[in-house]
């Protein structure tokens, strides 16, 4: 037991040192969920990290189109950049999930985003359209608040402090000439 405790402490503070001498550019997360509690509590484990990040949360379908389309309201880059990350309910009212999905991976645009499905569906199919569709991965909530926040802490753990995000595809650099 004392092994696996030291062993976990030490990756932890080895976690620790690599993200703090990672650069620090803020990690832009979506959110996209119609359930306002699970919004809440996500914003809050995300901030608990020790990355710097941005956290929008649109409630269908409908907004998360025009917000990474900057239509509407979602002009305004400043106010709402476009994201790193997106964490995507399916069972949306407006726009499916399925529907938003396919939008994103479809689009030269966005297809390069990240898409975590985080919903309440277990069923299989649901599971095969999304992979079919280029989902990153995909999480079922558990129905028990804790097991609800250990997904949670895993999930901010990878995305958040491992993961590699590209540049969108209008953001790449080109070499100078000299």
């Amino acid at each position: 037991m004392y092994i696996l405790v030291h062993y976990t402490q030490k990756a932890q503070r080895t976690v620790e040192m690599e993200t703090m001498m990672r650069p620090q550019t803020p990690i832009h997360i979506l959110l996209i969920e119609d359930n306002p509690d699970h919004a809440e509590l996500l914003n809050r484990l995300f901030q608990s990290y020790l990355v710097k990040t941005t956290f929008n949360h649109v409630e269908d379908g409908e907004q998360a189109l025009a917000y990474l389309n900057r239509e509407g309201i979602y002009v305004d880059a400043k106010r709402y950049p476009y994201p790193d990350l997106i964490l995507l309910d399916l069972q949306l009212p407006k726009v499916d999930g399925f529907q938003v999905l396919e939008q994103i991976k479809s689009s030269p645009k966005h297809r390069h985003l990240v898409v975590v499905i985080l919903t309440s569906s277990s069923d299989e199919l649901d599971i095969q359209r999304a992979y079919q569709t280029y989902a990153n991965s995909y999480l079922v909530k558990p129905f028990d608040p804790r097991d609800m926040m250990d997904i949670l802490r895993y999930l901010g753990f990878y995305w958040l402090k491992w993961n590699v995000y590209a540049k969108p595809p209008e953001e790449e650099q080109v070499p100078a000439t000299t």
